[in-house]
């Protein structure tokens, strides 16, 4: 892979990202397909278009979140990136950062599926080691580890 600073897929990342900073319902759904499904460490995934970009209506919002796009590598029909996202925890309201990773699969310029990988210590448990939901075995990864 290498680092492609103006392939398509990086504005359609940026513009999916404008839509969950701004709450923008619209420019969200302008970037996926209907089927989307957007895999998390710490919480069931999202499935559906529609589903998706209410998810990020309620949630960027409540935390007062906005993403940016730190750097990208893309292999269609995938793109990695890595992100910041300053955001206020409900919690304590003390404004931080986050840094994390992402994985896009694309069909047709439409971001067909996410997977997001971040160690956010408000939720820290062994249980958000790895994506929740995803088929790990069906896609080739490694067998879970069992005691």
């Amino acid at each position: 892979m290498k680092r492609q600073e103006h392939h398509r897929y990086k504005n359609i990342i940026k513009q999916y990202y404008e839509g969950c900073s701004t709450a923008d319902f619209d420019l969200m759904m302008s970037t996926f397909d209907p089927e989307i499904v957007h895999y998390f460490v710490d919480h069931s995934p999202v499935y559906g278009a529609e589903a998706l970009a209410n998810y990020w209506m309620k949630v960027g919002p409540k935390t007062k979140a906005s993403w940016v796009m730190d750097h990208i590598i893309v292999q269609e029909p995938e793109a990695v990136i890595e992100w910041s996202m300053p955001w206020t925890p409900p919690s304590d309201q003390k404004r931080q950062l986050l840094r994390g990773t992402e994985w896009y699969l694309f069909k047709d310029d439409k971001i067909t599926e996410i997977r997001s990988y971040h160690n956010n210590h408000y939720l820290q448990d062994p249980k958000n080691r790895e994506l929740w939901g995803f088929p790990y075995e069906e896609r080739g990864y490694a067998p879970q580890v069992s005691d």
